[in-house]
């Protein structure tokens, strides 16, 4: 029986990418710029609808970084960041010199929990120091309440940086994520819903604004025949090269979704009839998850083991699978930093597991999954 390793989100290539990639090398447009990433940006364009604007770019980091500076944040600003979440949400904030600001998660979506960020906005505003800006994440492709974190942020006036890496595909009210905040942000990472090796896109909603983000993701060069500078600029765009590989997995884009929402049912059904064990679900209709990665909690004091157990178990078995996000207040690079909320964060970490959910998981992959978690659990 093949033993090989079973991934928790691995690339899945649809077979065009190959074309797109010869077409720069035989036009030698090898560069961070050239007709692939035009026309990657496009399609992404024409995909998240709504009328917006893409920026190309090396990573999703990046693009927070560049979101934040768009924004006007600056060295002793506060910014609210989810807690729950993997860690280059936050980073981009110290970056600039300004202070993360950490939310607590709601138990229907696992993400930014709209009665503890009103309750931090006004105790900043009550310390002189009203945040600069708000970075939600759709975490494991599961929409934020929407709704109701724009609304806090409209009633304060604070813009929002949307982190929708892990939710490309997914849909709030029918809307695709990544369009909701004043900037969006995609991630390509090599686990993504689907890769450009590394790469990530800015969102904006005008296109004064997109090209503001290229102009600082292209060492911010002024429009002289010589080299001048007037702006602070970064490395920051994608490569042509890359970019060709985007433009190939635009076109498999939504089966991808598709294959990771059935990876998410095999569990759902697998997990039904077992006691202590919960699956990661869409709290209503209101909300599309692309299920990035299909996710569960074990409660121990009913099952009698824990997550760990189980993941050490599936290790055995050469089984990839990974804790949740341990929140950014718990980590020892940013627990000095305010918290508000209650301890939802903490406990997803501490009792929730991913599972594998590529979409390029065979019949074999899933027989080898549904055997190791039968042994564990019966």
């Amino acid at each position: 029986m093949n033993n090989s390793k079973i991934w928790l989100s691995s690339p899945h290539m649809g077979g065009s990418e190959e074309h797109y990639v010869k077409e720069a090398f035989d036009t030698n447009w090898v560069a961070p710029l050239g007709p692939n990433v035009s026309g990657f940006e496009h399609d992404l364009e024409g995909f998240l609808d709504d009328g917006v604007f893409v920026a190309a770019l090396s990573s999703g980091t990046a693009a927070i970084h560049l979101g934040l500076i768009l924004l006007g944040v600056q060295a002793g600003d506060e910014v609210i960041c989810q807690s729950f979440t993997f860690s280059a949400s936050a980073n981009p904030i110290v970056y600039l010199g300004a202070t993360p600001v950490f939310i607590d998660s709601e138990i229907a979506t696992w993400n930014m929990c709209p009665i503890a960020l009103e309750q931090a906005i006004i105790d900043r505003i009550s310390k002189g120091k009203k945040p600069k800006a708000i970075i939600p994440v759709h975490l494991y492709g599961m929409p934020f309440k929407v709704s109701e974190i724009k609304a806090i942020a409209k009633k304060y006036e604070i813009p929002i940086l949307e982190d929708s890496a892990e939710a490309l595909g997914s849909t709030y009210k029918g809307k695709k994520c990544g369009t909701f905040g004043d900037i969006g942000v995609l991630s390509f990472n090599g686990n993504k819903i689907i890769t450009t090796s590394g790469g990530g896109a800015l969102v904006a909603h005008s296109k004064n604004l997109k090209d503001k983000a290229v102009f600082l993701a292209t060492q911010a060069r002024d429009d002289a025949p010589h080299y001048q500078h007037s702006e602070i600029g970064y490395n920051y765009r994608l490569s042509n090269i890359c970019a060709g590989i985007g433009r190939g997995q635009m076109e498999i884009l939504e089966e991808h979704v598709s294959l990771r929402r059935e990876m998410h049912d095999f569990y759902e059904k697998f997990f039904r009839n077992i006691e202590g064990v919960s699956v990661f679900q869409e709290p209503n209709a209101d909300f599309y998850s692309n299920f990035w990665l299909s996710c569960i909690i074990i409660d121990p004091s009913r099952l009698g083991k824990t997550r760990e157990d189980l993941r050490l178990a599936l290790e055995i078995a050469n089984i990839e699978s990974r804790p949740l996000w341990k929140p950014m207040h718990l980590q020892p690079i940013f627990e000095m930093y305010s918290f508000y909320g209650e301890n939802v964060s903490e406990t997803l970490f501490k009792n929730g597991l991913c599972l594998p959910s590529g979409s390029n998981l065979t019949e074999n992959d899933k027989d080898r999954i549904q055997d190791a978690l039968y042994r564990f659990f019966k």
